[in-house]
Formats: C-alpha cells, sequence, structure tokens
C-alpha cells in the first residue's frame, strides 16, 4: 500500500513533490528507509558546496547532526562564517568548517581543491545552484548556469576523486525534478531564459551522476539527489511568484535536504550506486520517451564537460 501510495505521488508531481509528499511518505519509512543512527557519520569528512544558506545549511546542519565533520564550501566566506556560527549555536561541539570556492570559476575550483583535498573527504556534495534572470558568464566565458550546475562540479569531482576513493567515499549531486521536462542538450536557450537553462543543466547534472558513477564505481559511489520543491531563500529571489502560489505547500529547508542527509549515511548495499533518488526511494530518470538520451548523447556531453574543464 505505501509502495502503491509513494508511485501514485511521484507521477502526479505536485503532491509528491510539496510537503504534502514529504509528510506521507516518511510516515512510512522503516527497514532501509529509516533514520540513520545517531552518529553514523562520526568520524567522516563531508563538503557541501552552496553550504552558507537553504538546502545547503540543511543539509550541513543534518549531516553534522549524525557526527559528520562538515565543510560550508561557500562563494562569500563571511556570509559563510555568519551561517556557520549560527549553526554551531544551535549544535555545540559539531566540527563546522568554512572554505572559499565560487565553484562557476574554474580557477578558483582549482585553486581551492588541494585544500579540500587535505581534509580527506569521503562524502561531496554538489549543492551550488543559480537561477539568474538573464544570461550572464563567469571569468572563463561560460554561461553562469552551464559552469555552476555541470562544469564546476565535474571539475571538483575529478580533482578529488584521489581523497574521496580512499575510504569508498560518495558524491551527491544535487538536482532537480524540473529537469524531467527537458532532454539532453548542449545548446542554450533562445531567447535566453533562465528557467529553461536550470532545467537544462539539472538533466546534465543527473547524466554526468550516472558517468560518473561508471567512471568511479568500485572506488566512490556518486548519485544524484532531487529535493521536492523547498522554501528556501533561492527560490524566493529566483521564483517569487511560484513561491506565492505554493506558499505552505513548499517543503522546509530541513524536509527538502533530508534524503541527501539520509543516502549520506545509507549503506552501500542500500544505496548502491548510479541511482536518482527522491524521498528515500530510487526514482525514474524519465518518465516520457522523448526526453530519453542515446549512449552517443551521453558520451557526447562527458567529452564537452572534459574538454571545457581541461
Amino acid at each position: 500500500m505505501i509502495s502503491a501510495l509513494d508511485t501514485v505521488l511521484d507521477r502526479t508531481v505536485a503532491p509528491g513533490y510539496s510537503r504534502l509528499g514529504y509528510l506521507a511518505r516518511s510516515a512510512g519509512w522503516s527497514g532501509a528507509q529509516a533514520d540513520p543512527a545517531p552518529g553514523a557519520l562520526a568520524g567522516r569528512v563531508a563538503l557541501v558546496t552552496g553550504g552558507g544558506g537553504g538546502l545547503g545549511l540543511a543539509t550541513v546542519a543534518g549531516l553534522a547532526r549524525l557526527g559528520a565533520a562538515v565543510h560550508l564550501v561557500v562563494r562569500d566566506e563571511g556570509r559563510g562564517e555568519q551561517a556557520r556560527a549560527r549553526l554551531a549555536a544551535e549544535l555545540p561541539g559539531a566540527d563546522l568548517r568554512v572554505t572559499r570556492c565560487d565553484v562557476s570559476d574554474l580557477d578558483d575550483v582549482r585553486r581551492a581543491a588541494p585544500v579540500l583535498a587535505d581534509a580527506r573527504p569521503d562524502l561531496l556534495v554538489h549543492n551550488a545552484g543559480v537561477l539568474p534572470p538573464a544570461r550572464r558568464t563567469t571569468a572563463q566565458g561560460h554561461e553562469l548556469t552551464l559552469a555552476t550546475h555541470v562544469l564546476g562540479p565535474h571539475l571538483l569531482t575529478r580533482l578529488l576523486a584521489g581523497p574521496l576513493g580512499e575510504r569508498g567515499g560518495r558524491v551527491l549531486w544535487i538536482a532537480s525534478g524540473g529537469m524531467y521536462a527537458q532532454r539532453l542538450r548542449s545548446d542554450e536557450p533562445v531567447p535566453y531564459d533562465g528557467t529553461t537553462a536550470y532545467a537544462r543543466t539539472k538533466r546534465m547534472q543527473v547524466v554526468l551522476s550516472g558517468l560518473w558513477a561508471r567512471e568511479l564505481r568500485g572506488r566512490v559511489d556518486v548519485h544524484a539527489v532531487h529535493p521536492g520543491w523547498a522554501d528556501t531563500p533561492g527560490l524566493a529571489s529566483s521564483l517569487p511568484g511560484f513561491g506565492r502560489l505554493l506558499g505552505p505547500l513548499l517543503r522546509t529547508a530541513e524536509q527538502g535536504a533530508d534524503t541527501a542527509v539520509w543516502l549520506a549515511a545509507a549503506p552501500a548495499d542500500v544505496a548502491g550506486t548510479g541511482r536518482f533518488w527522491h524521498d528515500r526511494r530510487p526514482r525514474p530518470e524519465h518518465y516520457v520517451p522523448w526526453t530519453r538520451e542515446s549512449a552517443a548523447d551521453r558520451a557526447e556531453l562527458w567529452a564537452r564537460a572534459e574538454s571545457l574543464t581541461s
């Protein structure tokens, strides 16, 4: 019964992605889906990009509550320190650190990677995200959404694959259910539309996570996760109309971050690798045939990401 309800919630989108979907599903979590044991991440080190607010900060908090030492990897070090201080007051004794890195700037990723590698991370959460109203480019000339969601995370994964693999680490890409409306494609929307660019790059993230799972199989587990519709500062600033429309149906940031936190602590035989998760269950990557990509499409994405980050 729970499984059937879960599937209905997933396929009908709005109920499943809202707070109602989270509450309905979480009431039945047990067994493999049960909450991680206290201290499940003790002795582990996690890196969370975009960890200074919204879903990122909620993820940091959830990981710290399970005993992980967590690095808030942020573009603005001052805001990151403020977020760390607020969270430290809520979680006395938590090991929280701030590392500056603008993941949209590939030079900054290369600069920060040795610092992050020295932390000997076990978990890397690609959470940083943007939804610009107009087209913007980075210092390297890349479109900002592509650089933030795809190129920077791809490069950071490459640079940290060694230390992540030392103790059987895990990489999580925080994607979006919005990617279901898009097929894999490399061109930008014309005229430029931030929402479409966001959804296309989120599709790229899900495909890349699967490719990285294959690349790192046996050393590092790699997954994509989508949080549902969560009430965060990023949503309020980027899609204010959407936020007002859903209002109390939006999930809290903690509910949105729940699956990433749970998956960080899930045993390897439960999590596996190369899956797309929502509310503690693997989900299909496609619901309609016209969004499916071919093996050649996936190979082209990998080649493009490698070329642009070399």
